[in-house]
């Protein structure tokens, strides 16, 4: 019988599940959760039940028995800083996600669905490339204040998958290329892999700015604002985090809104949504420094891939450092997919996760 694997993907108010055959989705589908449906529990862990159920009930619709799954892979939660790829969901990451997750967030729940599902059916369950994946070396992490340090966190499930995917194509090993990756989507993060590692990384909330985020702002101008009697520390987070980028300058995070703008000749919108590859073009320099630029592809992953004119914007900026290749999408169910397969067929070793109360 063929490996089937159950993937479980929550997010903020939405369940995503898929069931693969293998390489091949059987389905990948999705339960919305409504704002009124989530303001009844008070807290993320308060939702395990409704979204237990709505995974379960998605196998229901679509035919599939839970008997039949292999094994269970999630996207990995808000886990202290862990190493990239599989990690076996056990007693101790359950705990860790129930009780000292780094921070709130609805992929803590994963991991614990999948434990739970798993343990019922007498099979492994998995979690692969969560946010917290840090592999920074320690040059990456010096600041110039000694009480802040450089942390890995970003989009790391799809980026590393698109590193993976193009090591294929190409037909290299993974940890023979160097690579930096860009993830653009509602945030925007970078990666440099060296060597099978993400060995340095711009987060964003230091990177450029996206159709959300505010990205990085000028440091004295935002010391001014933060101490400014109009914001406390909620309403600047907010602002910075969801309502920065092209939502402050044009009221939408869709940028294919922005584009049809720029291409009927609006003037500001060009200047904008330039100035957004500018900043991304900007950065993939920085990271270019650290191995001397000597890379062996850039790739440009995520939504807003999908747009010749934002990745043309950036190649012509950046293609002289290394041929630039565009993986477009967010790809989040087959990235998880693909890497407990690995672990299955014997490719890669899954790690075990020891918690911690840091």
């Amino acid at each position: 019988m063929p490996i089937r694997l159950l993937v479980i993907n929550p997010g903020s108010t939405s369940t995503k599940v898929a069931v693969y055959a293998g390489d091949r989705p059987l389905f990948v589908d999705a339960v919305e959760h409504s704002q009124t449906e989530l303001a009844k529990y008070g807290n993320i862990n308060d939702q395990y039940p409704l979204r237990k159920k709505a995974v379960l009930a998605m196998l229901g619709t679509h035919d599939i028995k839970l008997e039949s799954i292999t094994a269970v892979v999630a996207r990995g939660g808000l886990l202290p800083p862990v190493n990239s790829g599989a990690y076996r969901v056990n007693e101790d990451m359950v705990f860790q996600l129930t009780y000292h997750p780094q921070n709130e967030h609805a992929s803590n729940l994963g991991a614990i669905i999948a434990h739970s599902i798993a343990q019922q059916l007498g099979i492994e369950a998995y979690i692969y490339d969560p946010v917290t994946v840090d592999e920074l070396e320690p040059i990456a992490r010096v600041t110039g204040l000694p009480e802040m340090e450089r942390k890995g966190m970003g989009h790391n499930l799809n980026m590393r998958a698109s590193a993976i995917r193009y090591a294929q194509q190409v037909n290299r090993p993974y940890n023979q290329l160097t690579l930096i990756v860009v993830h653009l989507g509602g945030g925007i993060t970078l990666s440099l892999h060296k060597k099978g590692r993400m060995i340095d990384m711009i987060s964003d909330d230091e990177g450029p700015f996206s159709p959300e985020r505010a990205g990085g702002l000028p440091g004295f101008q935002l010391i001014k604002m933060a101490t400014s009697p109009d914001y406390d520390y909620k309403r600047l987070m907010n602002k910075v985090r969801t309502q920065g980028g092209l939502m402050a300058y044009f009221g939408t995070t869709d940028a294919r809104k922005v584009e049809a703008k720029v291409k009927a000749g609006d003037e500001k919108a060009a200047l904008i949504y330039e100035a957004l590859a500018h900043n991304v073009a900007k950065n993939i320099g920085k990271l270019a420094v650290v191995v001397a630029g000597k890379l062996d592809a850039i790739i440009l992953t995520g939504g807003m891939a999908h747009s010749s004119l934002l990745t043309g914007w950036i190649e012509k900026r950046v293609s002289f450092i290394a041929p630039v290749v565009v993986l477009a999408g967010e790809n989040e169910m087959e990235a998880l997919a693909q890497g407990a397969l690995r672990v299955l067929r014997g490719e890669e070793q899954a790690r075990e996760f020891v918690k911690s109360y840091s």
